[in-house]
């Protein structure tokens, strides 16, 4: 089998589009949290078995026990080398606690595909570093090139 590109990360959130929100679920199309996106995405893919998941978590997550799911099972990058395909967490209030899939933005720069609560469905937005959002930390999937 061929290696992932950081290309294929982003068409497969992508399909995720318009799903709705709903805590913990992991059906495209049905619904999916934040955590879910990625895990359905690295399903998809091949990058993890198809029976992977990590549920242990409340709808508003411990932070550090989700920074440690994320440094085991992913990669860390430099914010330096953020770009499609890589997984952003980001901070509400004051805990690591929303996951997305970095996306090029259509009218340039960089987007975020995730499950976005508020909105009731998987959205693509753009990604500025401004707001009430933290950026905490990047990953890659293990076997993307």
């Amino acid at each position: 089998m061929s290696a992932v590109t950081p290309a294929q990360v982003v068409e497969a959130a992508r399909g995720w589009l318009e799903t709705p929100f709903h805590h913990q679920a992991r059906l495209k199309g049905v619904g999916v949290d934040c955590i879910g996106l990625v895990i359905g995405v690295a399903r998809e893919l091949g990058l993890v078995a198809p029976d992977f998941d990590i549920t242990a978590y409340s709808r508003m997550p411990d932070g550090n026990s989700l920074m440690a799911y994320a440094n085991w099972h992913l990669t860390q990058v430099e914010f330096e080398e953020l770009a499609p395909g890589h997984i952003l967490v980001l901070a509400i209030d004051q805990e690591p606690q929303h996951f997305g899939v970095v996306g090029d933005y259509r009218h340039g720069g960089l987007s975020l595909v995730h499950a976005h609560s508020p909105s009731q469905r998987v959205i693509e937005t753009r990604l500025m570093f401004t707001g009430n959002l933290r950026y905490v930390q990047a990953f890659a999937f293990p076997g993307v090139a």
